[in-house]
């Protein structure tokens, strides 16, 4: 079995910053994280693992130089090869323009790597939440996909996925090559050993970058290559702390919280 894990290094969202020109978040100087559905993703892939030790796990990531980062945490936790795809014309690439160059990355990695057999995805991605990628990078290559995983399983020459359904779940089997995403599950991803950790931190991971897909069609990437246009955005104004009201008396109790209310001009 040999599995792909799309992962991505996202802002802590208590940090978010967004560039009020380019309407892009600000990364430089905000704390980065493992995109935490992507985290499930390849906790889905070490457990197929677990079970088949003849398996590999390789992890890729599109972004800047320090996405580095997050490949060598997924390293630590469960994957044995990282691949990073970076270069300037990649820059400010949406969904749609995401997904076409990681579908081209992929083929690139499986020239090394050998023909992927599933292709794992978070559901979505904490600083956009769209849920777009792994469905375009399905389509992109015309493979199979199954969405809103919790837990899969290899049967001969089937995938059996574990799907969340608004009113339960369902047990879907889909034929290989495939893409599934994950959302979040009942149990914990693992964490990594120490043993796995000093081997990562050694670990050097190729970068792909944008002068090694000669064939790339160039209008389909970058800024200029996504359709999506953002309009506006907005910091959400972090809540400030409550009022505890916490009186023996019922009357005087009402009494304070029609003042605190008013005072607010809430009534």
């Amino acid at each position: 079995m040999n599995i792909l894990v799309c992962v991505k290094q996202v802002p802590d969202t208590t940090e978010i910053k967004i560039d009020p020109v380019k309407n892009t978040l600000i990364r430089d100087g905000v704390p980065s994280i493992l995109n935490p559905f992507d985290g499930y993703a390849l906790e889905a892939a070490a457990r197929i693992k677990d079970k088949d030790p003849d398996t590999k796990i390789v992890a890729v990531t599109m972004g800047p130089p320090q996405a580095v980062a997050v490949l060598k945490e997924c390293l630590a936790i469960a994957a044995d090869k990282a691949y990073l795809v970076s270069g300037r014309t990649f820059g400010g690439s949406d969904t749609l323009a995401t997904s076409y160059i990681l579908s081209q990355a992929i083929g690139k990695i499986e020239e090394t790597e050998g023909k992927f057999d599933a292709i794992f995805c978070g559901k979505q991605a904490i600083d956009g939440d769209t849920a777009q990628v792994g469905p375009e990078i399905a389509e992109h290559l015309g493979y199979p996909q199954v969405t809103y995983g919790l837990e899969a399983e290899v049967d001969g020459d089937t995938l059996k996925v574990t799907k969340e359904m608004e009113d339960g779940k369902a047990v879907i089997g889909i034929k290989f090559p495939c893409v599934i995403t994950y959302t979040k599950p009942a149990w914990d991803p693992r964490y990594p050993t120490i043993k796995r950790k000093m081997a990562a931190n050694r670990a050097e991971i190729p970068t792909l970058d944008d002068t090694m897909f000669p064939e790339m069609d160039t209008t389909r990437i970058g800024l200029k290559g996504s359709p999506t246009h953002v309009k506006k955005t907005f910091v959400p104004q972090k809540k400030t702390g409550g009022v505890k009201i916490q009186e023996a008396d019922n009357e005087t109790s009402a009494k304070k919280l029609f003042e605190l209310l008013s005072g607010a001009s809430i009534i």
